[in-house]
């Protein structure tokens, strides 16, 4: 594919300030003119008929992804050029002994829709949206230089959800097992055929580094703890003990091979296969808490439609992990649903404090590391929220 202009559409909203800015998002009830096919090259105009930006037309209610706010190409040499520069910055930006991190992310990029993982020697690349699927080839076809220039010697496609998804090798080979990646010389088991993500949250870095050093001889309770990279955090940082629970067995089983797999005393970890909620119900039973607690739940929020309810189960969640701490204790509480604020997410958790009767004090706030950039005009990026906390009574 290569293309100057492609389709013409105008806006019937005065959105152009805010595209100039860097919003990489059109919604269809923006725009004016016929529907275009999805992955067809767009140019965009203002009512005067002035050049605005040019993308792809998507399907859905974003009408057109914005790749450039210059009268340019939408073509091989463009996608070259941003996949360059997105790995510059991650030459610059990634810590030691770390060799899983986002290498493109998305709209952060300036590449709407393209996500690439990097996993030792493999790679990840997935899609959002219809629109850039139609562009498959000419991406992994530059990512392959890329990548091999990287020591990346397989990239795989993930496409399709839940029990549709599918993955295969556009160059190189599936794993056939997980793969051992690295993270701050932290060794992980990442599945990437069946995992979630792309494999693992490679954005929970930050966090699991802040855990690390505030857990020397605590008492750590990991929830949703999926394949145990907190669990495994906290136990290199010398907990005196982690329990980590989640509904999924399979993901257990890999969270105990990771704690092998750093050599950590067995007997200082326990996993348990139970509903968070139902789990946090027998904890409260007990006399002693936890000096730890982190949750990091699947998103509550899938869509608009659903942040109200997913508030009032995020205030339930806090309500319950922070009233199993220890007076003095810490709860690391996250947040992955991009459709709730940070100001809303902080809130449920002032509210499930409320609802015990904790005081707490605000230690951090985190979020993703830098190989996951979000552009200043796009708040919509911020979707991964963490906030760390110390309950003072």
């Amino acid at each position: 594919m290569d293309s100057r202009a492609g389709k013409t559409v105008k806006l019937k909203k005065a959105i152009r300030r805010l595209l100039g800015e860097g919003h990489p998002w059109i919604f269809r009830q923006a725009l004016e003119g016929p529907r275009v096919m999805p992955g067809r090259v767009v140019t965009v105009t203002d009512a005067k008929g002035r050049f605005v930006c040019r993308g792809i037309a998507e399907s859905g209610p974003i009408g057109v992804r914005v790749l450039t706010t210059r009268d340019e190409p939408v073509n091989a040499t463009l996608f070259s050029r941003r996949i360059r520069a997105a790995a510059a910055l991650r030459d610059r930006v990634l810590p030691r002994d770390t060799n899983t991190y986002r290498l493109l992310h998305g709209e952060g990029d300036r590449l709407p829709g393209v996500v690439c993982d990097v996993y030792a020697d493999y790679a990840v690349l997935r899609f959002d949206g219809e629109g850039i699927v139609h562009w498959k080839d000419t991406l992994s076809g530059f990512l392959e230089e890329t990548l091999r220039a990287r020591g990346v010697s397989n990239l795989l496609i993930r496409s399709g959800r839940g029990g549709d998804r599918r993955i295969t090798a556009a160059f190189g080979q599936l794993p056939g097992e997980p793969v051992k990646v690295a993270e701050r010389g932290m060794q992980l088991l990442a599945d990437l055929e069946h995992g979630q993500k792309t494999g693992m949250f490679i954005d929970q870095r930050e966090s699991r580094w802040r855990v690390r050093n505030l857990a020397t001889g605590l008492r750590v309770l990991n929830l949703y703890g999926y394949t145990g990279g907190f669990s495994v955090a906290a136990g290199l940082g010398e907990a005196e003990h982690v329990d980590t629970v989640d509904i999924a067995a399979p993901a257990l089983d890999l969270a105990e091979q990771n704690w092998r797999l750093n050599r950590l005393n067995p007997g200082k970890h326990a996993v348990y296969p139970a509903d968070v909620s139902e789990f946090l119900s027998r904890a409260a039973k007990r006399a002693a808490g936890y000096d730890l607690v982190i949750a990091d739940p699947p998103s509550f929020a899938p869509n608009e439609k659903s942040v109200k309810t997913a508030l009032k189960a995020y205030s339930n969640l806090h309500r319950a992990a922070i009233g199993s701490v220890a007076p003095g204790g810490y709860y690391l509480a996250a947040s992955c649903s991009s459709h709730v604020r940070r100001d809303a997410f902080e809130e449920t958790v002032r509210e499930g404090a409320r609802r015990t009767r904790r005081i707490v004090q605000i230690l951090e706030r985190l979020g993703p590391p830098p190989d996951h950039p979000r552009l200043l005009a796009f708040p919509e990026g911020d979707y991964l929220k963490v906030l760390l906390v110390r309950v003072v009574n």
